[in-house]
């Protein structure tokens, strides 16, 4: 039966009773309006730990003036009957009012400098600031061994590894890897504000990064990849904000030899889609 919290002390009463059982325990944050995507985080955290928690928070400071937040979808009761059927044990809701009890403009706030700064983060100013914000309270509050993370947010990812890594969390981050549909398009939240048309042209993100994988192993400079990239997305009716090619730190360009990954931020009409694929 699963157990779910909205205080923070029936919270910390039933990890404490797994951990004095000797029991690992894992997390997997999320904003809720849950789909097959985040099961599958589910199913990852339960072969790293005895017991996972998912927490359901629509993270108000991580959103911009002009973004979602008020729009963004809650759906507790689906996403806690879905979590239920997938074996999670607990799930934790806290308001707004228990992740930030000063309120949300007297926030003591986490960065991540650098990591933080590119592609999402220039897009997006603060956002990240935000999700470490979030997810550092998230990790004080649950006191996990081990968190998943969806790869399809390659950047927060990234950012959320140099927090941890900086400060020393003693939390065992772990990247899932992406769900996809069958024609390539990444499972998003955001997806369900496609109609049946732009989820049939949302699929071109998908192929564009083969194509730029492609390119990469043909050889083709990555200023040409990174054109036609963003050059066929255009074509098919998204307003693109980037289609680059990164090392895995997104600092800098691939170097010869080395990891790399495409990355693809792009609007379909008002939803804003990211993607990526590493190689």
């Amino acid at each position: 039966m699963i157990q779910t919290c909205t205080e923070l002390a029936a919270l910390r009463a039933l990890v404490a009773q797994w951990k004095r059982e000797g029991l690992r325990v894992a997390l997997v944050p999320t904003m809720g309006n849950l789909h097959d995507g985040h099961h599958a985080l589910v199913q990852v955290a339960r072969q790293y730990a005895d017991r996972v928690v998912v927490s359901i928070f629509v993270n108000p400071t991580q959103f911009g003036p002009n973004e979602d937040f008020s729009r963004y979808p809650r759906t507790p009761d689906a996403d806690i009957a879905g979590l239920e059927a997938v074996g999670c044990d607990a799930v934790w809701l806290p308001s707004v009012e228990t992740m930030y009890p000063l309120g949300v403009e007297r926030t003591t706030r986490m960065q991540a400098p650098g990591v933080s700064e590119v592609l999402e983060g220039a897009s997006r100013p603060g956002h990240f600031d935000g999700v470490c914000t979030v997810v550092a309270r998230l990790f004080l509050q649950v006191q996990p061994d081990v968190a998943v993370f969806g790869r399809k947010d390659f950047q927060q990812l990234a950012v959320i590894r140099q927090m941890v890594d900086e400060l020393s969390f003693p939390v065992q981050i772990v990247g899932a890897e992406i769900v996809r549909e069958p024609s390539g398009l990444a499972r998003s939240s955001r997806n369900q504000y496609l109609d049946a048309q732009q989820r049939e042209v949302a699929a071109t993100i998908h192929r564009t990064l083969l194509g730029m994988r492609e390119g990469y192993v043909a050889g083709h400079s990555r200023e040409r990849i990174e054109a036609a990239a963003a050059a066929a997305l255009q074509q098919a009716g998204f307003q693109v904000d980037y289609a680059v090619l990164r090392t895995p730190d997104l600092l800098e360009p691939p170097h010869e030899g080395g990891a790399r990954v495409a990355l693809i931020a792009a609007r379909l009409g008002s939803t804003r889609l990211i993607d990526n694929l590493e190689f």
